[in-house]
């Protein structure tokens, strides 16, 4: 009987240590993340400069070139550029050759 339960103990502890999870997001990739959550605020922060409550001023808001071609290519660069970037980025692995000594 003891046999039995030490085969089964032994079981679970080669499962346990089999089975290894790294999470594949690192340090840098949270910065990325960040810096493009902060290029994205940016760019809808410029994109509100267009906005205007006042008619008489409705026309010369729009002509904001900061408004209409910087803060949409901002969120475009963040969108389809930085953040995909953040996903995919990997660390090279660290690799130490040894040096030759001369």
């Amino acid at each position: 009987m003891s046999k039995k339960k030490a085969v089964s103990t032994s079981r679970k502890q080669q499962r346990s240590a089999g089975v290894q999870w790294n999470f594949p997001l690192t340090k840098s990739n949270f910065l990325y993340f960040g810096a493009a959550l902060g290029v994205i605020v940016i760019g809808y922060l410029l994109m509100a400069t267009g906005i205007t409550s006042d008619p008489q001023k409705h026309l010369e808001t729009w002509a904001n070139s900061m408004a209409i071609v910087v803060a949409p290519t901002l969120l475009v660069v963040a969108y389809c550029v930085m953040i995909p970037l953040a996903i995919m980025k990997r660390e090279k692995p660290s690799t130490d050759k040894p040096v030759a000594n001369l």
